[in-house]
């Protein structure tokens, strides 16, 4: 199991809380919005659209907020979209290696908003590729445990496409593929009737660094400040929270 799989567990327990639940909304709609202008509003021929919205719905993102995001996006509003994305290394606490994901329209703000938060929260800025090295972008779909479905019947359903692995993250199982492999490996779930929660592209890490509670809280509490800049669309981490750490933690909310 990794640690940032783990973490994204007890992320999406957090993620019902309704202050929290605006600024994922804010998030998923700039997610739709540089799909739209990247790909165009036509579902049929921008996939990237199709999962952004996805995953909106299933966050339970208002329609109606989805459809102007598409229209604002593809210019059909007027109004011109322009985001760039932005990658920036870090260090949590004892070491914890993360990388910073932001989406912005201003960079200058963003790098000092995020530099900030790592200053104020027990971490500091790393030098380009001096954390990233550690990190490979691959595909990962999220899929719920639920009766009458074993990993075995996941792993049969994605093997042949593409898939490279699958991890057991107590709640879940998330399925490991190449970015060029994602839509492959969620069109097999989809045929063999397994539901998915989530499908992305991610920065997965090679390596993994178990931490003890006292260090899981201080990085889940950089990570906390992280994700709460509306800049910051996701924060990836190295770190490991083994099963009885990760109870620990639930036992202090």
């Amino acid at each position: 199991m990794s640690g940032h799989s783990k973490w994204a567990t007890t992320k999406h327990k957090k993620a019902i809380l309704d202050s929290r639940r605006a600024k994922s909304f804010a998030k998923l709609i700039k997610n739709i919005e540089v799909a739209a202008k990247l790909g165009g509003a036509d579902l049929s021929g921008n996939p990237t659209l199709v999962d952004a919205i996805q995953k909106a719905k299933k966050t339970s993102v208002p329609i109606d907020n989805i459809n102007r995001a598409v229209k604002r996006g593809s210019g059909q509003l007027g109004v011109a979209v322009d985001y760039q994305t932005i990658i920036y290394e870090g260090y949590g606490p004892h070491g914890v290696a993360l990388l910073i994901e932001c989406l912005t329209d201003n960079k200058n703000r963003a790098a000092a908003d995020v530099r900030t938060v790592m200053s104020r929260n027990g971490g500091t800025m790393a030098d380009p590729g001096s954390v990233a090295y550690n990190f490979s972008r691959k595909g990962v779909i999220g899929v719920r445990k639920v009766a009458g479905v074993t990993e075995d019947d996941i792993l049969a359903a994605v093997l042949d496409a593409g898939a490279e692995e699958v991890n057991d993250r107590g709640e879940g199982f998330d399925i490991i593929t190449e970015v060029g492999q994602l839509v492959a490996a969620r069109t097999a779930l989809q045929a063999a009737g397994i539901d998915y929660e989530s499908a992305d592209v991610e920065f997965v890490p090679a390596l993994h660094v178990e931490v003890d509670v006292d260090t899981a809280r201080k990085v889940l509490r950089l990570v906390d400040a992280l994700d709460d800049n509306d800049d910051v669309q996701n924060v990836y981490g190295n770190f490991d929270i083994p099963a009885e750490v990760l109870a620990q933690l639930d036992e202090d909310e």
